[in-house]
Parts: C-alpha cells; sequence; structure tokens
C-alpha cells in the first residue's frame, strides 16, 4: 500500500479508541482531562442506554444524567463518541434499534466507529473473525467457549442487526496487533471484507489493554520508530484499567503521552483518521491472501497475549 502524507506536514498519526468497560467519570474523567491539556483528540466508546440484566462486565451508560454531561462536553471540546454495542449485555434487534436512535438523539448522528464488547452476543462477526485452519485452532485453545455464540450477522435470528450495522456505522474494530504502528500491521485499513458483508470497513487496532499493556506498546523506541516510518496508531485501550488510581494518573502512561506530545503528530479522533486514510489512497476491497494474512498474524498475537 502507498505510503500516506499527513496533513499540515505532521509527521505520523496517531488515535486512541477507549473500550468503556468499566468506566465512570471519576475513573477515566482525569485520563482525558490530561489528554485535553495535552491537545489529544480520541474516541470514548459509550453504552447509549442502561440494560436490564446484570452485566458481565459493566460501566457507565448514558443514562447517567451526570456521566451524559461529561460526555457532551468531551464531544464539544473535540473527541469522538464512539459506540460499544447498545448496552453492556445481549440485545435483541428492537433494544439494538432503541440504543443506536437514543445515541442519535443524543449525539447528533449515529456513531461513525464501533467495537463489538465481549458480553453481547449480537457482536456483530465476532464468533467469526477467522476462517479455516486458524479457526479451529483458535477454539481449539479457548476450549470452544461462545463457540457460535456471536449471532448479530446472521438474518432472521432475534439478535440479528447486520442491515443497521451498514447503514448507520461506518467502521467496526477488528484484529489487534503488538506494533504501535497499527497502519504497518494493517496496511489494508479500512478494508471492506466481502466475507462479512454488514460491516462497511474493518479497523485494526493496537495492544493497549490496560495500563501496562499501553505502556508497553508505547515506549520511547516504538514512538520513535512510529514517527520515523510515517506511520498511523490506533490504540485500543480500557482507561478504567489502572491509568487514574488514588487520585493520580499512571506515571508511565504520563510520560509515553507527553513524549507523544513534543512530536510532530497528528492527533486526532479514530474517525477522523479513517477518513482521511479513505479520502486520501480510496477505499480497499481485502483480498484472500491478504485476509488470511490478518488472521494469522492476529492469532498469534491473541494466543500469546490471551485477550483482544
Amino acid at each position: 500500500m502507498p505510503k500516506i502524507k499527513w496533513p499540515g506536514g505532521k509527521k505520523f498519526a496517531f488515535s486512541i479508541f477507549d473500550d468503556t468497560d468499566h468506566a465512570t467519570v471519576e475513573k477515566v474523567g482525569p485520563v482525558y482531562q490530561f489528554l485535553e491539556d495535552l491537545n489529544f483528540h480520541t474516541t470514548k466508546s459509550v453504552w447509549p442506554i442502561k440494560g436490564s440484566e446484570k452485566p458481565r462486565i459493566g460501566g457507565d451508560t448514558c443514562e447517567n444524567p451526570k456521566y451524559l454531561k461529561w460526555l457532551l462536553h468531551l464531544q464539544e471540546n473535540g473527541f469522538e463518541i464512539g459506540l460499544h454495542n447498545v448496552t453492556y449485555h445481549t440485545s435483541i434487534r428492537a433494544d439494538t434499534i432503541r440504543g443506536l436512535e437514543r445515541f442519535r438523539e443524543l449525539f447528533g448522528n449515529y456513531p461513525k466507529t464501533m467495537a463489538n464488547h465481549a458480553g453481547c452476543y449480537e457482536g456483530i462477526y465476532w464468533g467469526d473473525r477467522l476462517t479455516g485452519f486458524a479457526r479451529i485452532i483458535y477454539y481449539l485453545a479457548n476450549g470452544f467457549r461462545d463457540y457460535q455464540a456471536y449471532r448479530g450477522h446472521i438474518p432472521g435470528d432475534k439478535l440479528f442487526w447486520g442491515d443497521l450495522c451498514f447503514d448507520r456505522i461506518k467502521y467496526v474494530r477488528n484484529f489487534v496487533f503488538s506494533d504501535l504502528n497499527t497502519l504497518k500491521a494493517c496496511p489494508q485499513m479500512p478494508y471492506h471484507d466481502s466475507m462479512r458483508p454488514y460491516v462497511q470497513y474493518w479497523f485494526a487496532s493496537t495492544e493497549g489493554q490496560n495500563v501496562k499493556a499501553f505502556i508497553n506498546s508505547c515506549n520511547g523506541i516504538a514512538i520513535n520508530r512510529l514517527e520515523e516510518e510515517g506511520g498511523a496508531c490506533i490504540m485500543y485501550t480500557h482507561f478504567a484499567s489502572g491509568f487514574f488510581t488514588d487520585g493520580k494518573l499512571d506515571s508511565g502512561f504520563r510520560k509515553s503521552m507527553e513524549m507523544l506530545s513534543e512530536k510532530n503528530g497528528w492527533y486526532i479522533p479514530v474517525g477522523e483518521l479513517l477518513d482521511y486514510i479513505c479520502n486520501t489512497r480510496g477505499t480497499h476491497e481485502v483480498s484472500t491472501l491478504e485476509r488470511k494474512a490478518l488472521e494469522w498474524h492476529w492469532l498469534f498475537h491473541k494466543l500469546k497475549v490471551g485477550h483482544s
């Protein structure tokens, strides 16, 4: 894929997709204030509606007035609001429709970016990310946990919402890799996959599951290499996982972000970054060989780190 020239003479691009698991204003508010102070504008995912069941992994939703007020402040100040399914547990189609409409009412548009939530079996293609032998290895390693449980892409199923996903959401997160230069690990992104037609475009991300993983991926050597390569990073993280504890930001995280801020980087939300790539070099249909390469690359990473 051709190398991308970033706007304004910037040498590289950097963004973050923050998974909303366990998030509250108290846990993640100071992290976002820190990002804003450094002029980083990233993507904060949300659950627009409160669930009626006990979540496997929970956190605040947009039905909490205090949390919603803070989210709207973020949006007004240049942060993107993305989706993490409509709530923290599995939703039937009617509830997904209600959640998407509520998102639009609150934030003025449907979500441009989305990541599936682990506890939601309407996850779009989430059990169908691999093909062939790679798929067999993955489920053997996983003990066939959640095998064929994800059904959001199956027409006629009560959890189906694939048509809504395609119509209302532009970019869906898929594979995660260890390289800080996400675009190097997945040069095709954002890409369409004809085997998974209900997603307009998929995007990849860099491993930053918690504060330790974030710092491990975003260290000084990796940051310098990202700059030298003129690449783009989409860090996938959970800001509620150790970034702000005991009344202070993690020192390693602070150091990484301050180091980044001193570079001539373009620090924008995920949707804006992906739009720029699409507009600069056009859209991409992933080939069979490209798909296989991405699948095996991710599988090796998955077996190594045990999540994503």
